[in-house]
């Protein structure tokens, strides 16, 4: 299998699966020097991990973090940083009813006719347990751009959706909800909302924005790996993401330019920000911001037709522990994956000049 890794200069390799042993990574790239907090990384995969709250899937998971190179006395030596998460809960016989059935909208079938095989345990490779390695890999991005602030929340679930902007929310209560949105009353909405889904065995999908601030002017690289191109590669690269619009987004489309062009200072700041901070795929200095929108978890608890690996039509029904919707968890794995993107500009922005 390809495609297991990120980045250039700071790059990222993750493996495992849902119902291994473990899931793990390995970090190459990260400049030596850099003090690593790891209660802080901890604190990332407490706020990804399963069992948080009534809302989400109850896999009780600690998700702990073991390193296992590239760290001495608390900062990385240069070297690969190697680590990994053990599994502790698995519940395996949940998915022996889709051992030879092809779960609806999961990867199932495709995998299977991809390679000729497939692990049926909470998805194997394709299981979203893998971006825990992520947040780990992130986590440390972002102690090294300890200039850099990443802020993710939940803007919309379903049909709910925030219509304050960014600037006028508060983001210290983010992490005082279970649905980590910004708004706290729409926040109550949006947990309710998803209770009721729940008893219906039922999903919901919803949307993550992403503000990132204090970024230096420079980071990108044309023509190909512009920076919010990296950044939506990054962003679709997430399981249950289906669309990626930063700054102004499809509702720039409907503007003139006149209405839309983002005017200069004297200090090179603009008085708008429509552009989201990148402009010519290269940052500005302004906030960049952007939104990632989440499809409905593809397990319910209902009966769906679909097929066996025969060819044959068959009714499933989903068991186990799942997500009602995934966009609470799915916080810290935005941010996680934006500051990957940005760290491995950072390191690539140093060849630019003198």
């Amino acid at each position: 299998m390809a495609g297991n890794s990120f980045g250039t200069l700071f790059n990222v390799t993750t493996f495992g699966e849902s119902h291994g042993a473990a899931i793990g990574g390995v970090i190459d790239g990260c400049p030596a020097g850099i003090h690593l907090d790891t209660d802080k990384i901890q604190l990332e995969l407490n706020r990804r991990k399963p069992g948080q709250s009534a809302i989400v899937t109850q896999r009780k998971e600690p998700d702990e973090v073991v390193f296992y190179s590239g760290l001495f006395e608390g900062k990385t030596t240069g070297t690969p940083i190697g680590f990994a998460i053990h599994n502790t809960n698995q519940k395996s016989h949940d998915y022996g009813h889709i051992k030879d059935s092809y779960r609806p909208s999961h990867a199932d079938y495709v995998y299977d006719q991809k390679y000729g095989f497939r692990d049926y345990r909470g998805g194997g490779r394709s299981s979203a347990r893998e971006t825990a390695s992520r947040v780990v890999a992130g986590s440390i991005a972002k102690q090294f751009l300890s200039d850099i602030k990443f802020t993710a929340f939940v803007s919309a679930v379903g049909p709910l959706k925030m219509e304050k902007p960014y600037q006028e929310l508060d983001f210290d209560a983010i992490e005082k909800n279970p649905v980590r949105c910004a708004d706290p009353d729409m926040a109550e909405q949006m947990e309710q909302y998803i209770r009721q889904i729940r008893k219906e065995g039922d999903t919901v999908g919803g949307v993550i924005t992403c503000v990132i601030q204090n970024v230096p002017v420079g980071l990108g690289e044309p023509a190909f790996d512009k920076l919010h191109a990296e950044l939506g590669k990054a962003m679709l690269s997430i399981n249950a993401v289906k669309g990626f619009e930063y700054g102004s987004g499809f509702d720039g489309s409907q503007m003139k330019g006149s209405q839309h062009n983002d005017p200069f200072n004297t200090d090179g700041t603009t008085k708008s920000n429509r552009s989201g901070g990148i402009q010519g795929g290269i940052s500005n200095g302004m906030d960049i911001y952007f939104s990632v929108a989440f499809k409905p978890v593809a397990t319910v608890m209902q009966a769906q037709n679909t097929i066996d690996n025969k060819g044959q039509e068959v009714v499933m029904e989903g068991k186990g522990r799942h997500d009602p919707c995934v966009v609470p968890r799915a916080v810290p794995i935005v941010e996680a994956m934006a500051a990957l993107v940005l760290a491995d500009f950072n390191l690539l922005s140093r060849t630019n000049k003198i």
